[in-house]
This record gives C-alpha cells, sequence and structure tokens, in this order.
C-alpha cells in the first residue's frame, strides 16, 4: 500500500507541475517555472519509489492516466476551459482504463 501512496504524490506532483506550465508564460516567469521543475521532479522521484514495488506498466498507465484526467479538470476548474459531454466521456475512458489496468495488473 506504500507503492500507492507514493503513486498518489507523483501524480498530483506532476499534475501540479502541468499544470504550473500555463503560468511559466514560455519559461519566462521564474516562480511559475520554479514550480514545473519542482513538480516534475518530485513526481518522477516519487514514480521512482512507486516502481520498487509495482510493475512498470500498471505504474505508468495510473500515473498517466489519472495525471492526464485531473489536469483536465484542473483546465476547467482554475483555467476556465470548456466542458462538454466529449471531454467527460474522454475522462470518463480514462478513469475506466486505469481501473481495468490496476485491476490486470498485480503487484510483482
Amino acid at each position: 500500500m506504500k507503492a500507492f501512496g507514493f503513486l498518489l504524490i507523483a501524480i498530483a506532483s506532476e499534475v501540479f507541475a502541468s499544470s504550473m506550465l500555463k503560468q511559466t508564460a514560455g519559461f519566462k516567469r521564474l516562480l511559475p517555472t520554479l514550480g514545473v521543475v519542482i513538480g516534475y521532479g518530485s513526481a518522477f522521484y516519487f514514480l521512482s519509489l512507486t516502481l520498487q514495488s509495482l510493475q512498470i506498466g500498471t505504474a505508468y498507465a495510473i500515473w498517466a492516466g489519472l495525471g492526464t484526467a485531473l489536469t483536465a479538470v484542473v483546465g476547467v476548474v482554475f483555467y476556465k476551459e470548456n466542458f462538454n459531454v466529449k471531454k467527460f466521456v474522454g475522462i470518463l475512458l480514462i478513469i475506466i482504463g486505469v481501473v481495468v489496468l490496476n485491476l490486470a495488473g498485480g503487484s510483482h
């Protein structure tokens, strides 16, 4: 279960970093740029800890899938991006795919 805790931290870090990219203005603004670097560094560090216990395919699928879905939600909530049926269905399919991969993956 510790691996899933590390994975959740990796996902949150990746979502934070991805969300900060828009604020960097092409890496011209220092604080958002530092947020991106620290966020991605933290994400990869905690993903590497996750991989000590989980299969890479399972861990990466969960990390990338949930990260993508959550980043889309951040775009809607914080950046006022449009939300429509297609976006909802896409996010739902990502979540379903992550669940299926998690159920099929195992832990070693």
